[in-house]
């Protein structure tokens, strides 16, 4: 497609949440996306934000789309759009689990049920992210209108009501117990609460409960009170109810992306005691944007059919904020822990992930490929920050191939809108203290540079300037070359030396990134003493207005576009 043509078919997508996907000329998903508004985001692909997007459009002749409810319907459904069609271009979990629906069928006296591949011409509601809730509501709107769950073999040729007719969950339109009619105006009240009119099936819930009650039967008014709970829930987008602050239940993930694919390594505790470890393979095209993404997508994609866990430890945040959302409206706390027991787990799951063949000299390989003798010491440094402000920059040290945690050090760097200044103060900073002899750390033999030619040369000027005589090379992110001052050098995906400067790349990112996150966690605390302002509307805030700068500078008339934003607040929020 032309930049045109996504334009003029982005023109005609509601301004809803939903789904988008992307087919060839055959009819086959290139890819699957998710929005917050259709017609904005489809519209930002006529100017494709990376090499690995702009094939895809290039290739897609029609654009299809499903509106969503709310945007955490948009995120599940996305993952289960995702599972079915195995798009080339998104990053893919390698199993086949998806998110619970509710359909009801076509039939003439409708089946309700939960599935993940809904009948042709049913009327499907979801997805959902608890299965267990789903059939808790399904049971509770069985018990209260009466409609069926039984096959199509079960239902016909009977000439008496079943096991579900005695038990009071069916109304037994087979053997025309209901007439027909009757029975589909209870399927319309009951596809009213699923569309979420929550009230029809609360309320009699409710009375039935007070009624038990009164009747001092509490148990049964107890397992009412459960299904009272589980029934608000469903479309309110709470996370269950957690009764205790200890985390029983705890997930590390340590991620190893590796050319076209990727590891992800789960560590599960319980009671504070490892009592497992597993590998999931991923497919993650080219030029994704590494660890982050692959984050994204294992995490909506892995908890398809699964207990949560309290919480869930990670090596990076994900790149896609609306991930963390749903996970902590599920109730999960989503930690990058930055020390203690928290990161040696994690740092124990990135091990794990790690795929490295017996054998294979990494180091000595790439002092091969590069012209220099066995490279065992090696340092990578990157920069972080939005748009100038909170600007640090990382230093990460490997020996032999694995992360050397007592090597590691960061810096804050002066806040600028320029990634080669802040690299050449990075390098400035690193080679004067070795120069000096104020670092006690051993020289490395090879300084990897996040970045490309530009941020490469800014750091040999810095080592040249200092004097300090070590080699330097960058590893660029789009094509996942390896820049020399001589020449660039595009290994095959496969090469192990690749894979060691790789993870040195993305270690010395997620380094990076994460002192500059808790900078900018110290910076988002001014927003929340602002009254009104609470955790969900302080990330629309910053998502709409890019930093607390901005939130700062905004006029009143702009707050109070954002939803959520009153008056009140509007007029707080201009006073910081």
């Amino acid at each position: 497609m032309q930049p045109s043509e996504v334009r003029e078919r982005a023109g005609d997508l509601p301004r809803d949440p939903g789904v988008y996907l992307f087919e060839d000329g055959e009819g086959t998903v290139l890819y699957v996306g998710k929005a917050v508004e259709l017609r904005d985001r489809v519209r930002s692909y006529a100017d494709p934000r990376s090499a690995r997007i702009g094939r895809m459009v290039a290739r897609a002749a029609s654009i299809d789309f499903a509106v969503t409810d709310t945007e955490t319907q948009a995120l599940l459904l996305e993952a289960n759009l995702i599972k079915r069609h195995q798009p080339k271009y998104n990053v893919r979990l390698k199993d086949d689990k998806s998110y619970p629906l509710v359909q009801l069928t076509s039939h003439r006296a409708p089946r309700i049920e939960s599935t993940r591949d809904p009948n042709e011409g049913a009327t499907v509601f979801g997805p959902f992210t608890s299965k267990r809730r789903v059939e808790t509501v399904i049971k509770a709107l069985r018990e209260a209108f009466g409609l069926r769950g039984c096959s199509d073999h079960k239902y016909a040729n009977r000439d008496r009501p079943c096991l579900d007719y005695e038990m009071g969950l069916c109304t037994a339109p087979c053997t025309g117990e209901i007439e027909i009619p009757e029975y589909r105006e209870d399927v319309t009240r009951a596809k009213r609460f699923l569309e979420g009119e929550t009230w029809v099936l609360a309320e009699p819930l409710r009375e039935e409960m007070e009624a038990a009650a009164g009747n001092r039967e509490f148990e049964r008014a107890a397992n009412l009170r459960d299904k009272l709970e589980a029934v608000e829930a469903f479309h309110s987008g709470e996370a269950e109810a957690v009764h205790t602050t200890e985390e029983r239940a705890v997930d590390v993930l340590g991620v190893a992306v590796e050319g076209e694919r990727a590891t992800v390594a789960r560590l599960h505790s319980a009671d504070g005691k490892l009592v497992d470890r597993e590998q999931h393979r991923m497919d993650a095209p080219e030029d994704t944007e590494r660890v982050a993404a692959v984050l994204s997508a294992f995490l909506t994609q892995f908890y398809a059919e699964r207990e949560f866990p309290d919480a869930i430890l990670l090596p990076e945040r994900p790149d896609d904020p609306d991930v963390i959302s749903w996970l902590e409206r599920e109730g999960v706390a989503v930690r990058v822990p930055g020390g203690g027991r928290e990161a040696t787990l994690v740092d124990l799951a990135v091990k794990n992930a790690r795929r490295r063949s017996g054998g294979r000299d990494e180091g000595a390989m790439l002092g091969e490929a590069l012209g220099l003798s066995r490279i065992t010491r090696i340092e990578g440094f990157d920069v972080s920050h939005a748009q100038g402000k909170a600007v640090v920059g990382s230093d990460v040290c490997f020996v032999d191939g694995d992360p050397e945690k007592a090597g590691y050090r960061r810096k804050k760097l002066t806040e600028r809108n320029d990634d080669y200044a802040n690299m050449r103060e990075l390098i400035r900073w690193r080679a004067e203290r070795a120069v000096e002899g104020r670092d006690d750390r051993p020289d490395p033999d090879l300084l990897l540079i996040d970045g490309g030619e530009g941020q490469l040369n800014a750091a040999r000027e810095a080592l040249n300037e200092v004097g300090w005589d070590v080699s330097a090379v960058a590893l660029a992110k789009q094509e996942e070359l390896v820049v020399t001052p001589d020449r660039t050098h595009r290994w095959p995906d496969d090469a192990p030396h690749l894979h060691l400067l790789q993870r040195v790349r993305d270690e010395a990112h997620r380094f990076a990134v994460a002192y500059h996150q808790s900078l900018r966690d110290e910076v988002r605390s001014r927003l929340d003493d602002v009254p009104g302002v609470g955790p969900e509307l302080r990330t629309r805030l910053l998502r709409r207005f890019g930093s607390v700068e901005g939130v700062r500078n905004a006029s009143e008339s702009e707050l109070r576009d954002v939803d959520g934003v009153g008056e009140a607040t509007a007029e707080a929020l201009s006073r910081l």
